[in-house]
């Protein structure tokens, strides 16, 4: 925990808690394999003191439409009082912000001094919206966006104006809504819900941006969320936005490396690693069939991701 004692911090006023700032910085996370990203409420503070401890391979601060709009400068103080104490973390931190044209911006400004990882970027429609957030982020930090715009759904694939955009999280119920269609569709095996996740992941992974899939906000229904999980590592997502530490649990399990695909990717880079410095680059082999440089290829994204 950040604070041993949260009842100091609660007792804080909430006008003076910037003037409780510690000195603390936390080194950038360097891990780059990610399963879980959790979505927390800066208003909880006891969400926020344990930002440390946390299994989440990510997670959000959020500052957008979870907050109402009299209590976001509250959730902001929140944020830069706990990251300003924040020694270590193993989760990547990210701080999504509001839109940059409605205050978004001053709290990037504000935030930069901070220790985090990453700012995610809501309602985005253009490069426009990308250059100005980029401008403002240090060069040290990553941008992340909130795919829930048409216009960012058609135009993935050319949002990329610099490497440091690297994560695009589809928000479906607000896609969903910019598209004009139901959030009734939101259900397993529905076609237009397939089409529209197989489309951000393929643009996403053109474009060389990470793509997460949607949170499910049924958080109770564990059941329900398990079988979206399997679905969206079946189609070739990496990573599931989650809600709540039960959720993080299952998508690590699920989005996590097998012992038994581990296993097989090293024997896969040992054996044909061996055979390429022979000048063979295909061979039968007993236990896994033919191997060629694709399926070595396929190894290496295997122990990539583990």
């Amino acid at each position: 925990m950040i604070f041993p004692d949260l009842k100091i911090i609660e007792k804080i006023p909430i006008d003076e808690r910037l003037s409780h700032l510690g000195n603390k910085k936390k080194l950038p996370h360097t891990h780059k394999n990610f399963r879980s990203n959790m979505m927390l409420n800066p208003l909880q503070l006891k969400h926020l003191n344990r930002i440390d401890m946390h299994s989440a391979d990510m997670i959000t601060l959020n500052l957008e439409d979870a907050i109402a709009p009299s209590r976001k400068k509250e959730a902001l103080s929140n944020i830069a009082l706990f990251l300003s104490h924040l020694e270590s973390s193993q989760s990547f931190i990210i701080i999504r912000t509001n839109p940059i044209d409605a205050g978004g911006d001053k709290e990037i400004e504000f935030l930069n001094d901070f220790s985090f990882d990453a700012i995610r970027l809501p309602k985005v429609k253009n490069q426009t919206q990308i250059a100005k957030a980029l401008k403002i982020l240090p060069e040290e930090k990553e941008l992340h966006i909130s795919l829930e715009t048409k216009e960012a759904f058609k135009n993935l694939s050319t949002l990329r104006i610099d490497p440091r955009l690297t994560t695009a999280n589809i928000g479906i119920l607000d896609l969903l809504s910019s598209l004009g269609l139901p959030q009734s569709l939101v259900t397993l095996n529905n076609p237009t819900i397939d089409y529209i996740l197989s489309k951000f992941l393929v643009d996403a992974k053109t474009a060389g941006i990470l793509p997460i899939s949607f949170m499910y906000q049924e958080y109770t229904n564990i059941e329900t969320f398990t079988q979206w999980c399997h679905k969206e590592k079946m189609m070739g997502f990496t990573t599931k936005a989650c809600m709540g530490p039960a959720q993080v649990a299952i998508a690590n399990t699920i989005f996590g490396v097998s012992q038994e695909a581990l296993k097989r990717a090293k024997y896969i880079k040992t054996i044909f690693e061996q055979h390429s410095a022979n000048n063979i680059h295909g061979f039968m082999d007993a236990e896994y069939g033919f191997i060629d440089e694709p399926i070595y290829r396929d190894a290496l994204l295997v122990l990539q991701e583990s």
